[in-house]
C-alpha cells in the first residue's frame, strides 16, 4: 500500500484545526446552495400565484434553477481563494507533520500554513495558474489511458469502464495536491521547475502509485456511498420545505452534503495516504530524462510548464493564460 492508515489519521487528528476549517468552508458552501435554490424557488412559486397549476410548478423549478446556478457562479470566482487558503494550506500543514516539523495548534495554524503558501508561491493567482497547468497534464495522461482501453478488443470491458474510470479519478485525481506538497516539501524557489520535476517523479513510479491508489478507491468510495445514504434523510427533511416541484431535489441535495463530507473529510485523509506514498517510493529519485520525453510529446502543457519554469528562473515571473485555447489539444 505504500501508506499507513494510522498514519494519515494522525495527521487528521495533528491537522485538526485544518479539519474544522474545511468543514466550515464545504458546508457552508452545501448550505448556500441551499438556501439560494430555495429562495429561488420560492419566489419563483409566489410568482406561479398569478396562474395555473401548470405555470407555478415551471415557475418554482426555474426559480431553483436560478438560485442553484447564481451560487455556482459566486462559487467560481472565489475557487483561487479555496484553492489558496484551504487546500494548499492544509497540504502545507500534512507535508510539515511529515517533515517532523512542529506546527501549531489553534486558529495559529491556519496562518501559519499560509505563510508557508504564500512563501513557495506568492500570489494566489501564480498558485490557481501552477493548479490547472498541472490538471492539464494529468487530464491528457488520464485521456491517454482511457483511449487505450476504449479501443482494446477485450469482451466486456466496456461494462468496467466507469469502474476504471472511478479508479482513476482517484490514482490521477489528487496529483495537483501531491505535486504542491512536493513544492513545500523541497522549498522550491521555483514552483513550476519543481512541480514539472514532480510530475515526472509521479509518471515514473506509476505502478507504485497506482497500486496504493487502488486501494484508496476502495476506502475513499465505500465511505463516500455510506455518506450518501446517510444524507438522503437530512436531505429529504430540508426539501419538505420548499413548495413545489422542487420536493424532487433531495437526490441533489442529498449528493451535495454527501460532496461537501468528501472534500472536507474524506479527500484529506486519502491526500494524507496518497503524500506518504510518493514522499516514500520518490525517496532519493530524480527525474528520469526518457519520462521527460514520454511527457513532454504526450501533453502540450507539460512543455508549457517548462517553459514557465525558464521564465520563472529568469526574473520573468509571467502567469499563465490558462483560459486561451492551448495549441496541442493534450
Amino acid at each position: 500500500m505504500n501508506f499507513s492508515t494510522g498514519t494519515a489519521f494522525a495527521i487528521l487528528r495533528k491537522t485538526l484545526p485544518f479539519l474544522v476549517f474545511r468543514m466550515i468552508v464545504y458546508f457552508g458552501i452545501a448550505v448556500a446552495y441551499v438556501l439560494v435554490t430555495g429562495t429561488g424557488a420560492g419566489i419563483g412559486w409566489g410568482i406561479g400565484a398569478f396562474g395555473d397549476a401548470e405555470f407555478r410548478a415551471g415557475t418554482t423549478f426555474y426559480g431553483g434553477i436560478i438560485g442553484f446556478a447564481l451560487t455556482a457562479g459566486i462559487l467560481y470566482f472565489l475557487r483561487e481563494y479555496i484553492l489558496y487558503i484551504v487546500k494548499a494550506g492544509h497540504i502545507a500543514v500534512m507535508v510539515e507533520y511529515l517533515e517532523g516539523r512542529d506546527i501549531p495548534d489553534g486558529q495559529g495554524q491556519i496562518a501559519y500554513a499560509r505563510n508557508i503558501v504564500t512563501e513557495r508561491f506568492g500570489e494566489a493567482s501564480v498558485l490557481f495558474g501552477l493548479d490547472q497547468l498541472i490538471k492539464g497534464v494529468v487530464k491528457a495522461i488520464t485521456g491517454l489511458i482511457q483511449g487505450l482501453m476504449a479501443i482494446m478488443p477485450i469482451p466486456g470491458l466496456q461494462n468496467v469502464m466507469s469502474i476504471v474510470r472511478a479508479y482513476l479519478r482517484v490514482a490521477v485525481g489528487l496529483v495537483d495536491e501531491v505535486i504542491l506538497a512536493h513544492n513545500i516539501r523541497t522549498r522550491s524557489e521555483n514552483p513550476w521547475a519543481s512541480s514539472r520535476d514532480a510530475l515526472v517523479l509521479y509518471a515514473q513510479n506509476g505502478k507504485a502509485m497506482l497500486a496504493s491508489a487502488a486501494w484508496l478507491t476502495l476506502i475513499t468510495w465505500g465511505i463516500s456511498l455510506l455518506v450518501f445514504f446517510l444524507m438522503l434523510a437530512p436531505a429529504a427533511a430540508v426539501v419538505y420545505l420548499i413548495p413545489g416541484a422542487w420536493s424532487a431535489g433531495g437526490f441533489v441535495f442529498a449528493i451535495l452534503f454527501a460532496w461537501a463530507v468528501k472534500v472536507a473529510l474524506i479527500e484529506p485523509f486519502a491526500i494524507a495516504c496518497l503524500l506518504q506514498a510518493f514522499f516514500r517510493v520518490t525517496d532519493g529519485q530524480q527525474p528520469n530524462p526518457e519520462w521527460v520525453a514520454k511527457l513532454e510529446n504526450a501533453s502540450g502543457k507539460f512543455r508549457t510548464l517548462g517553459e514557465k519554469a525558464v521564465t520563472w528562473a529568469t526574473g520573468g515571473r509571467t502567469i499563465p493564460n490558462t483560459s486561451a485555447p492551448d495549441p496541442d489539444p493534450a
